[in-house]
């Protein structure tokens, strides 16, 4: 969940360092938006956000669940200022201590705003 929560932090979204450790060269994304993304459109999204750094984005009721040894879903929503989504990840283990993303997904849930 720690990961995860890195992808969230504006600082570190915007660190090809932490973006090449976190997300595999297999990466693919359904945005909340539809937009289907490979590794290199989002790093690419990612590093190019615009102005100072951004606010991070307040995430709520992350779950994971275990799916096989070295294999994590994680479910949670996030509140990117006011743009309320449900989200999964799917986090696989590379090597011992280190876990990448490799597969995203978003759906735009404004019912859950205030």
């Amino acid at each position: 969940m720690s990961l995860e929560r890195s992808l969230l932090r504006a600082a570190e979204r915007r660190s090809p360092q932490v973006l090449d450790a976190l997300i595999a060269p297999d990466f693919r994304e359904v945005g909340a938006s539809g937009r289907r993304w490979t590794r290199a459109e989002i790093v690419a999204a990612m590093l190019a956000e615009d102005g100072p750094l951004g606010p991070d984005v307040a995430d709520h009721d992350m779950v994971g669940t275990e799916l096989a040894d070295g294999l994590v879903l994680l479910e949670f929503v996030t509140d990117a200022q006011g743009r309320w989504a449900r989200r999964t990840s799917l986090w696989r283990r590379v090597a011992p201590g280190a876990w990448q993303t490799f597969l995203h997904q978003g759906t735009l849930a404004p019912d859950l705003g205030p």
